[in-house]
């Protein structure tokens, strides 16, 4: 688990202006110690949370699961103060600039931690919506197949460290059940309207045949290597801990869920609702925008941009025919056969056909490319209607990448959408980024492996703009799709604002969404309780795009003729993941020094000149 983001950057940004940025012939080297600190708290870090260990490909804590208990809490603020004060000790105008950023962010990092630790009171801390584990996108029901999918199975010992992960479920289940416990007595608690779907989506867990529950695939389809006297023996040991220790302690946090948490769940919406006040709401805006922009700001720009990329979408609704209201067009579009798939294996078929075309267009557009590969994959069943996502590859470069498509909702699902998504999820989105990310070796693991929203969503969301450079979008339907895929990520702005700082109703905000990005109602209501569980979180797309297109046109304005868009976007990747403040830094930071190669280039070329003539 990486720890929350910075404070974001606000704070990081005056702790780097108080040590300039020194010239790159006065640099001084990598600071060992630092670097040194920097791989022990990521050692701790994968050690105390091994699921993240998991993820990022190392393998030595695959039997076991994360300590969610007060006392291991107690621990873990012990840890950070300690860490904290470390920082605190390197003087940042000894450090280089990478050495700099890198204390500046995890200082950040852990002051935010200590300010959402203050704000939840007796609740033990766990990150910004710590307090919330279980809901319609979130809890065990999702982590659990997840960190199953990213585990290794290609030796006997790796499903024996599976099975011991396994066999801890029970006291996971009963950790979580515990917090949330804590959460229902000091008023920590999601909003009822939001949380209707989530009993259902233990079903796979707690009812019908094992072979259909996605924790026991693994044993359904085992590696070549694994013997066929092994395979028997894990799978009979698989059912054993599944009767006796999995399915018994599902139908128990089933049962909690049901009976007590959802009964208690409160009845007002707005995260400004909470014990904390309004004070839980800023925080949340801010650590997901990593900006200082006011929930009124963000509103307002939200406001400003669904009006503009509505009038590019009624434009394109006139010139395709339609006269009526947009959303009864997209409607309309939404019913018609001829833009849907008729089968997953049509769809799975058509975003891979799209990603080799991609493929081919990236060297026109980064200076340098990312080694890992990365696929395209079937969505599990008990997804749901579940939105499209990427799935991380290992940092060692030992798993790919995968983008995971959904094709069990091919109902739900328009040809015209999918152009935007796979340049949004797979290329340039978020395998791009995060690939060439972890590919960065001269930068800490904790930066390599890091995750901030703004920066994240807002890369990937401006990946879909890309489109037509990469000779996607021809269609007038695909660059609808793509406009509408804007249009509900400036509706978020909207939308998540009024819900926690206007007084917005659900069914508002739902109608907001049908009514400007043409949503159906039913997806229209699950990205509303989406918004209403992670307060601030949806805010961080529409932002962070905007604040790349912002530093592109900066960059575009400066440099005229010199400006050269694959370095340009290698200048956005190549420091791994960044607050917003702090990435408009480094890119005028890059933009002087092109300016400043540029004018050398002038001057050499004029001395140059004058040789040649005197000779």
């Amino acid at each position: 688990m990486i720890t929350p983001r910075a404070l974001t950057a606000i704070a990081a940004a005056a702790l780097l202006a108080a040590a300039p940025l020194q010239a790159a012939s006065a640099e001084p080297p990598p600071d060992r110690a630092l670097a040194a600190l920097f791989e022990r708290a990521h050692q701790w870090q994968l050690q105390d949370d091994p699921e993240s260990a998991t993820y990022v490909g190392d393998r030595r804590f695959d039997d076991r699961l994360t300590e969610r208990t007060p006392a291991a809490h107690a621990r873990r603020r012990l840890h950070y103060q300690g860490l904290l004060a470390e920082l605190r000790r390197f003087d940042a105008r000894r450090l280089n600039a990478q050495d700099r950023l890198s204390r500046a962010l995890m200082i950040e990092d852990l002051e935010l931690g200590q300010r959402i630790d203050a704000l939840y009171g007796p609740l033990p801390f766990s990150g910004l919506g710590g307090w919330q584990f279980v809901g319609p996108t979130s809890g065990p029901q999702h982590d659990l197949p997840s960190l199953a999918k990213a585990s290794r199975f290609e030796t006997v010992a790796d499903y024996e460290r599976y099975l011991k992960r396994l066999a801890l479920v029970p006291r996971s289940l009963d950790e979580q059940v515990a917090m949330l416990r804590i959460g229902m007595r000091s008023g920590w608690l999601p909003a009822a309207e939001a949380m209707s779907r989530v009993p259902a989506q233990f079903d796979p867990f707690t009812t019908g045949a094992l072979d259909a529950d996605p924790l026991f695939a693994p044993f359904r389809d085992f590696a070549a290597a694994i013997p066929a006297a092994e395979r028997t023996r894990l799978e009979a040991a698989a059912r054993t801990v599944f009767a006796e220790r999995v399915r018994p302690a599902f139908v128990a946090f089933r049962r909690f869920v049901e009976q007590e948490y959802l009964p208690a769940c409160r009845q007002t919406l707005a995260a400004s609702q909470l014990p904390a006040g309004m004070a839980y709401y800023e925080l949340a805006v801010r650590e997901h925008s990593t900006t200082t922009l006011t929930a009124r700001q963000v509103h307002d720009t939200g406001l400003a941009e669904v009006a503009r990329i509505g009038r590019e979408m009624d434009a394109l609704v006139r010139q395709l025919g339609g006269r009526g209201p947009r959303a009864e067009f997209m409607a309309g579009l939404r019913a018609d056969e001829r833009f849907r798939f008729k089968s997953g294996d049509e769809m799975l078929r058509a975003y891979r056909d799209i990603a080799k075309r991609v493929d081919a267009e990236l060297p026109r557009l980064f200076a340098e490319l990312p080694r890992l590969p990365y696929g395209i994959r079937a969505m599990e069943a008990y997804h749901g209607d579940a939105s499209e996502f990427y799935t991380s590859g290992a940092l060692d470069g030992s798993r790919a990448g995968f983008f995971e498509a959904n094709v069990t909702s091919l109902a739900t699902r328009q040809t015209y959408d999918i152009e935007n998504t796979l340049l949004h999820e797979a290329v340039p989105g978020h395998h791009l980024q995060t690939a060439r990310a972890q590919e960065i070796r001269g930068l800490p693991k904790f930066r390599r492996t890091g995750w901030y929203v703004a920066y994240g969503e807002g890369w990937a969301l401006y990946a879909e703009t890309l489109g037509p450079a990469l000779g996607l979008y021809k269609d007038p339907y695909s660059r609808l799709g793509a406009w509408s895929a804007e249009m509900l990520r400036a509706c978020r702005l909207v939308v998540d604002t009024g819900l926690h700082a206007f007084g917005w109703s659900r069914e508002r905000a739902i109608r907001y969404l049908v009514d400007e990005a043409g949503l159906h109602e039913a997806y229209a209501a699950s990205e509303v309780d989406r918004y209403l569980l992670q307060p601030g979180q949806a805010l961080g797309y529409k932002l962070g795009e905007l604040k790349i297109q912002a530093l592109r046109k900066q960059a575009e304005t400066t440099l005229g003729e010199r400006f050269d868009l694959r370095r340009f976007h290698n200048a956005l990747l190549d420091d791994g993941p960044l607050p917003l403040t702090l990435l408009q830094r480094r890119i005028e930071e890059w933009i002087a020094g092109e300016s400043r190669a540029a004018k050398n280039d002038v001057r050499s070329g004029a001395s140059s000149t004058a040789r040649a003539r005197g000779r």
